[in-house]
């Protein structure tokens, strides 16, 4: 069997409760985890801190076991407030570097203070009688130098994006003097995404797949439905009965092994444990074609959807 890559499956810290973060944080990195990926707008990094620290203290991990991804949020894309913002996810982690800091949206957004409201989130004036998302005119090339800036410092080993597709993906390259070194997307078996995974690695660019397990992330935010989950599929069911595995480790399966790195989501211990454990077991070639066949490009967390929906603003990001 393989040799086992604790970076390729990282706990994702989206929607974990500030009650509980530090906790979850400790027990993931108790039980193994050691890729931890965070955001400043997950509104939860001071707790993710603790528990690392808490992890470190005890002698469970070093900092340099750890692989720490934070992102860059749209209202400090301006080159002036990108290290700003960097120090700040700094300070609340508790660090002095970051593994890795990616641009979280290629959606830039008046600047907003911390002492205004932190993390900003989407809406500009929350006291506004038509609150709404405002975008700000910052070019991405702009961002992209201020972020070759924190790498050039040390305040970062990699930069990276997220949610780019092929033309800005491209473009990026045309101008990076740093290349970015990961490119994180949402995929799963229902949104395969296998050209925009092919480019990014003839680019060399490590692929990180959010919300691998589809439906599941979104079910609770009424943003899919039970019936959308792709756990329930037969040809998920049937791997999952020959190799005496779950239907989900079967799906986390099915991205590692296609050469993604994952970060799926939990809050529960059992499952925490469960979604690490699938570097013991491998897929058909049958098998990995049968579940990339589900693939109808059902994307789940699209701007151009609940930006309209939530923030009256329709702002598509993909064609």
């Amino acid at each position: 069997m393989e040799s086992i890559d604790i970076y390729k499956v990282g706990l994702g810290l989206w929607k974990l409760p500030e009650s509980d973060c530090a906790d979850i944080v400790y027990n993931a990195i108790k039980i193994g985890y050691r890729h931890l990926d965070s955001a400043c707008d997950y509104g939860n990094e001071v707790e993710v801190g603790k528990g690392i620290a808490r992890a470190i203290e005890e002698g469970i991990c070093t900092r340099a076991d750890l692989k720490i991804t934070s992102k860059l949020w749209n209202t400090y894309h301006a080159k002036e407030h990108v290290e700003l913002a960097l120090q700040k996810s700094l300070t609340d982690l508790g660090l002095t570097y970051l593994d890795t800091y990616l641009i979280h949206f290629p959606i830039a957004q008046p600047f907003v203070p911390f002492e205004t409201r932190y993390p900003p989130e989407w809406i500009f004036d929350t006291e506004s009688d038509s609150p709404e998302m405002v975008i700000a005119p910052v070019p991405l090339q702009e961002t992209w130098q201020a972020m070759e800036s924190l790498s050039e410092k040390g305040l970062v080993k990699e930069i990276g994006i997220c949610n780019y597709n092929s033309g800005l993906l491209n473009d990026l390259m045309a101008y990076a003097k740093i290349k970015p070194a990961q490119l994180q997307i949402e995929s799963h078996p229902y949104l395969t995404q296998e050209r925009l995974i092919k480019l990014a690695k003839s680019y060399n660019i490590s692929v990180t797949a959010f919300s691998p397990l589809g439906a599941l992330s979104y079910l609770e935010l009424d943003m899919a439905k039970q019936s959308e989950s792709v756990l329930e599929k037969d040809v998920v069911i049937k791997a999952a009965e020959r190799l005496n595995k779950t239907p989900a480790q079967i799906v986390l399966r099915w991205g590692v092994q296609r050469g993604c790195s994952i970060i799926p989501k939990s809050s529960n211990l059992n499952r925490l444990k469960e979604n690490i454990s699938i570097f013991d077991f491998s897929l058909s070639e049958d098998e990995m074609t049968a579940i990339s066949a589900l693939n109808i490009n059902k994307r789940f967390n699209d701007p151009g959807d609940f930006c309209e929906a939530a923030f009256n603003k329709f702002y598509p990001i993909y064609d």
